[in-house]
């Protein structure tokens, strides 16, 4: 393929380099950016970098005020989100370039060259690949965690995450989302589905909130517990709130790929249809309503395996809050430190700017990346120290290292 093609490159795409007829030419391969690749790379020719950092230059130009977040486009000054197919195709095309850079010889010299970076980090192309971070399975995957460690691992969060508070905050968090995900779809192509989408979405929140909100100064804690609590007038159940979240799918079904927090109630399903027996009834005795909370946490956490996309939704929840599934753009590794038992997990992010808010923005994103990572490495009782790594790359020359969270955090700039 010719140079003078570059421009009008794809977005997503990267370019090896064969040997034919004893001519080098340049292949044209094509990848999803956010799934994983692991083929043999071999190292541009440097007329391909020439080439290519005008045109990550003009885009970081472009694109300096945004950031991919978790596969959305988000401006950074106001956390307000971007929707413009034209710049997240100009995003796409942005990171891979970039990407491409950090596989230069001169880049990977300069990585073996500094101190208290492992030698070999990113060394390789797949480390150097994107990653959805979507199960537990695939973050003990990633760290070698073995059966017999997964099923620690799942031991020592499952009475954790299945908190009563834990479970009702993760369904609300993923119903307030959806809401906001469906108003923006149904701004922009109305249909049924997403009118009845949003009114079921309101009740359900408003079930939710009536069912499981309590008034401190109310006098349900000396309230005995009806003979047969299941012939109480008005009693729910979490069935209730399984078949609202059936009748929502059904509705959305159509629109799933449109709406990023779709798969998140399939995802609590599974949850569901474990409790859709126990009571969800604040108008009931105190002493029964600790009973059903208690219950709940039980079916959970008997239920929930360690593959469960439900257990790890959870997870996310009670770790920070959310209940997206994790992009990282940089997976890296785990690499040896230096020293026996020593162990080292870096990852990375490309950045559009080095403007203190981009960097702040990149390295919060990191940081729950690697927290996660090393609560899993922790909670399987993995032998050794794992210290955890984040790199963040922007166009320059500019180098920076500094402590965030007790972590250490790295700038490189990418240069021909």
């Amino acid at each position: 393929m010719a140079f003078k093609n570059l421009q009008s490159l794809l977005p997503c795409t990267k370019y090896l380099r064969s040997k034919q007829n004893m001519d080098m030419h340049l292949r044209l391969v094509l990848y999803n950016s956010c799934s994983e690749y692991s083929h043999e790379e071999e190292s541009l020719p440097f007329e391909w970098y020439e080439k290519a950092f005008p045109k990550v230059l003009k885009l970081a130009h472009l694109l300096k005020d945004v950031d991919l977040i978790d596969g959305r486009l988000v401006n950074i000054s106001d956390n307000s989100l971007v929707v413009d197919d034209y710049l997240q195709q100009k995003m796409h095309t942005f990171k891979s370039l970039a990407r491409g850079f950090l596989g230069s010889p001169t880049m990977q010299q300069a990585f073996k060259n500094k101190t208290h970076i492992p030698p070999l980090c990113f060394g390789n192309p797949s480390e150097r690949g994107p990653m959805i971070v979507s199960s537990l399975t695939k973050v003990s995957s990633f760290l070698n965690v073995s059966a017999q460690q997964r099923k620690s691992v799942r031991e020592a969060i499952c009475s954790q995450v299945t908190q009563h508070q834990i479970w009702t905050g993760t369904l609300e968090e993923i119903l307030t989302q959806l809401k906001s995900d469906i108003e923006y779809l149904g701004r922009r192509s109305p249909t049924e589905g997403t009118r009845m989408g949003q009114q079921i979405v309101a009740h359900s929140l408003k079930f939710l909130h009536d069912a499981t909100s309590y008034d401190l100064d109310s006098t349900s804690w000396m309230r005995l517990s009806p003979a047969k609590v299941s012939d109480s007038p008005g009693s729910h159940k979490w069935q209730d709130v399984l078949e609202m979240f059936n009748d929502l799918m059904n509705c959305l079904r159509s629109e799933k790929d449109k709406l990023f927090h779709f798969a998140k109630l399939e995802a609590m399903k599974e949850g569901l249809s474990q409790i859709k027996d126990v009571l969800i009834d604040k108008n009931i005795g105190y002493k029964e309503i600790r009973f059903q909370e208690s219950l709940v946490q039980k079916k959970l956490t008997k239920a929930l395996g360690h593959p469960s996309q439900c257990l790890f939704t959870l997870l996310q929840f009670y770790l920070y809050g959310s209940v997206g599934d994790m992009e990282i753009e940089i997976c890296g590794g785990v690499y040896d430190n230096g020293g026996k038992d020593k162990f080292c997990l870096c990852m990375g992010k490309i950045l559009t700017s080095n403007e203190e808010k981009m960097v702040r923005s990149g390295v919060k994103q990191l940081d729950r990346a690697l927290g996660l990572f090393k609560f899993v490495w922790e909670s399987a009782g993995k032998k050794g120290d794992l210290e955890v790594q984040g790199h963040l790359w922007c166009v320059g020359k500019d180098d920076a290292s500094f402590t965030y969270r007790g972590n250490r955090f790295f700038i490189h700039g990418i240069s021909l």
